[in-house]
């Protein structure tokens, strides 16, 4: 792994003074039935919220590519409205709703940007939106859910925000899930399109996972019009919900979030999303906090941008499958959100011990 730059060590010191495939699954939302999710509903939905999302920039980066002796891009989510790729599918999703559906307002659970991407769209649509996030969310994330005029009801925990939503559902109001749900997954899915399109020769794409609504839905669009390709997910400890559950063969609840990428804290994957990921991804690496963090700090560094834990694994899991890819390999990294500032990166190096 990369070292910590002494410019970033030097930094925080001074400053201490987010082919077509067809996959059949139960449909997880009314138990009846199988459900088809396919690249056809990943190009409509991008039809559907084009006008709302932008198109972000991947870049090659001349630094990692020399790093690692392939071509290697970054896909830059970072700078999709609210700072990662979640309104994508939450426009999706929201533009669906029939009038009364609208009139009665969405509610949302989130720890941080899908509780952004709830109220932005909530916001843009003439939406009332509510959104559910648990007592130790940043400020940051309150102010901003908050400043883009959604309610926040404040909870004990994530598990006790997932709880509470039949509470706001039986009032009428729709339930905009983060990741279960295959209008949020298609529009998530968005991104891979976006990704082939700018470079048709892709190989290899390593994207996060929370829930596993994105780098499913970019799994089923690159691989929809590229079947060869890879596509290779990341966790971190502490945050790694999908890899216990392709471990088990079903999905497990995590006791604790204890890792620093709480935008990756889905308490438990769902059956659709783990299905998904069964058929569609290579593996889930899952790397330390520590080894995210120096990425954060070499990114800043070299790539000039600043990221979030969850986008900044993507680096950390390219340099432990790196014996997977060779001279031919065209990577693409997903940076997906960067919702993170100078100051949050300088308290994680000082926090474990790299500063």
């Amino acid at each position: 792994m990369v070292a910590v730059p002494n410019s970033v060590r030097q930094a925080c010191a001074a400053t201490r003074r987010d082919a077509t495939i067809f996959v059949a699954m139960t449909s997880h939302s009314t138990g009846t039935g199988q459900t088809a999710f396919d690249i056809s509903a990943i190009y409509e939905a991008r039809g559907l919220i084009s006008n709302h999302v932008r198109r972000t920039p991947m870049k090659q980066s001349e630094t990692l590519t020399k790093l690692f002796g392939f071509d290697v891009y970054v896909k830059y989510e970072i700078f999709q409205k609210t700072g990662s790729f979640k309104p994508r599918g939450a426009f999706n999703k929201m533009l669906r709703l029939s009038e009364h559906e609208r009139a009665a307002g969405v509610v949302a659970v989130s720890g941080g940007n899908h509780a952004q991407a709830v109220a932005y769209a909530a916001s843009t649509l003439g939406i009332k939106a509510v959104v559910l996030m648990p007592e130790n969310t940043p400020n940051v994330y309150l102010d901003a859910t908050r400043g883009y005029g959604a309610e926040v009801d404040l909870q004990p925990s994530i598990a006790d925000a997932f709880a509470k939503i039949e509470h706001y559902t039986n009032d009428g109001m729709t339930f905009v899930h983060p990741f279960d749900d295959p209008l949020v997954i298609a529009g998530q899915g968005t991104v891979g399109l976006e990704i082939m399109e700018d470079l048709p020769e892709t190989t290899d794409v390593i994207a996060s996972i929370g829930g596993g609504g994105m780098a499913c839905g970019v799994a089923a669009a690159v691989k929809g019009v590229e079947p060869s390709a890879r596509i290779w997910g990341v966790e971190t400890e502490g945050a790694d919900a999908m890899a216990q559950a392709l471990a088990l063969g079903r999905p497990v609840d995590l006791p604790a979030i204890t890792s620093i990428a709480k935008t990756l804290g889905a308490p438990s994957v769902s059956a659709f999303t783990l299905e998904l990921a069964e058929r569609l991804l290579e593996n889930v690496t899952v790397v330390s906090d520590v080894e995210a963090v120096k990425a954060m700090a070499f990114i800043l560094e070299r790539l000039k941008v600043i990221t979030e834990p969850a986008a900044a694994c993507t680096l950390s899991a390219a340099h432990r499958l790196r014996e997977n890819f060779g001279p031919t390999t065209r990577l693409v990294l997903v940076f997906c959100g960067g919702n993170a500032g100078p100051g949050d990166l300088c308290g994680y190096l000082e926090r474990f011990g790299a500063a």
